[in-house]
């Protein structure tokens, strides 16, 4: 199977806590609970750093500068991209020392880190040691997770998830975007931790302006009409004039009554927006990295977060 995780000699570039699993391919290097985030960074392998260096053509048989850099790797001198002269890079250590105070403090603990996209996109996930229980037993559990690209075009994203224990699915936290669930910095800027933070406003108030949404989820009822229009504005109607919704948003709606947790509210708004976060985690996508990917840093993640503002939207509604 192709991965977008990074292999190198054979290694798999990523780290996970033993205690709470394997991660969603059991690749990678099995740590303790009590590791601090330099000692996550290297057991993931990503102990290294990134230099921009200047690039040329020949011309004529003259070295002629292009006006771009390479962003190059420390270790192996490989090329991760090419970027402008005002493209500020973000070291791994930088990303991981984000964490240290928290971890410190006893109020986080490393949960995975790793490289995908052969080095492009290096992430480090905390578990933030707080979370909630819905429904008599439904656990969601939060975590903080700050993905750090090397490739133009990319933004550095320090964001919260939570976890649905019962599916293992990665549920948005706000209800929009200016809700901050997350903080976004471009690479023209210069990276600012503590800026990060005061944005980010890291507390127990994300997860539990979440745990309200979700409770409110889970009081509201659809119908068969109201929830065909939310999977369809979701995942797409069909093409096809006898058919209201796509292939994709049809395997969705088999999925509301029929996934992992569904008893705990069934016939509910969660288990609806539940049906989402589970296709995007578990179902899209040609593999379990690809999925993983999407569903953290790409076109799924915001996915998720449209289809939070959509359910609550629709069952006030209902």
């Amino acid at each position: 199977m192709a991965h977008e995780l990074e292999i190198i000699n054979g290694q798999a570039q990523m780290a996970y806590r033993e205690s709470a699993g394997l991660p969603w391919h059991g690749l990678g290097t099995p740590v303790s609970d009590d590791m601090t985030p330099q000692e996550m960074m290297v057991a993931a392998g990503l102990d290294w750093s990134v230099e921009k260096v200047p690039t040329f053509i020949d011309y004529n048989g003259s070295k002629v500068e292009t006006g771009q850099e390479a962003l190059v790797r420390s270790t192996d001198g490989k090329i991760l991209t090419q970027v402008g002269k005002g493209w500020n890079p973000v070291q791994n250590s930088e990303a991981f020392d984000f964490f240290t105070d928290f971890v410190s403090a006893g109020d986080m603990i490393m949960d995975t880190a790793g490289s995908l996209k052969e080095g492009q996109i290096v992430w480090a996930m905390a578990d933030v040691k707080d979370g909630f229980s819905l429904f008599n037993g439904d656990e969601v559990n939060g975590y903080l997770l700050f993905s750090n690209p090397h490739q133009y075009g990319k933004a550095i994203d320090v964001k919260f998830m939570m976890t649905r224990v019962v599916c293992n699915n990665t549920l948005a936290v706000a209800l929009n975007e200016k809700g901050m669930p997350s903080v976004r910095i471009n690479h023209r800027s210069e990276f600012d931790a503590e800026m990060v933070k005061q944005a980010l406003g890291i507390s127990h108030n994300k997860i539990e302006k979440f745990k309200e949404a979700a409770e409110f989820l889970g009081s509201k009822r659809y119908n068969d009409e109201t929830l065909k229009r939310f999977m369809a504005n979701v995942f797409g109607e069909s093409n096809r004039d006898d058919k209201l919704l796509s292939r994709t948003a049809e395997q969705a709606m088999e999925c509301v009554e029929n996934q992992p947790g569904d008893n705990f509210r069934p016939g509910t708004w969660w288990n609806a927006y539940n049906a989402v976060t589970y296709m995007a985690d578990h179902k899209l996508g040609r593999t379990a990295d690809t999925r993983m990917a999407s569903a953290w840093f790409g076109t799924n993640a915001k996915r998720k977060i449209d289809a939070l503002d959509l359910a609550v939207e629709m069952a006030e509604a209902a």
